[in-house]
């Protein structure tokens, strides 16, 4: 609960700060969002199979982030388009964590 309380409160606090980002720096925030959101969706999953575990979750938060950003870098500087990839890869994960928390909360 503290863990979602938590995403919440930084959402909120993004929407009236308003921070700016540069057009370099887009491309590995993009990456980090969408690997944020896929933890928050194997949270939400997690939390319905009743197996949710907090530092598990904070773990997988950060390090999907760090590795998303991660590969988007070496992507850049082999000129090679990997946000592509990780896009790709981690919206597969979410729609699986949705599907599961479909069948959890709609039976199926």
């Amino acid at each position: 609960m503290l863990a979602l309380l938590s995403l919440l409160a930084g959402a909120a606090l993004a929407l009236v700060v308003r921070p700016s980002v540069s057009p370099d720096q887009s491309r590995y925030l993009a990456m980090a969002v969408v690997a944020a959101i896929d933890s928050s969706f194997g949270g939400l999953r997690a939390h319905l199979e009743q197996t949710f575990s907090d530092r598990l979750f904070v773990l997988a938060f950060v390090t999907n982030a760090a590795v998303a950003v991660l590969l988007v870098w070496i992507g850049d500087q082999l000129s090679a388009d990997l946000a592509t990839a990780v896009a790709v890869v981690f919206g597969v994960r979410i729609f699986q964590n949705v599907a599961a928390v479909r069948r959890h909360v709609f039976g199926g």
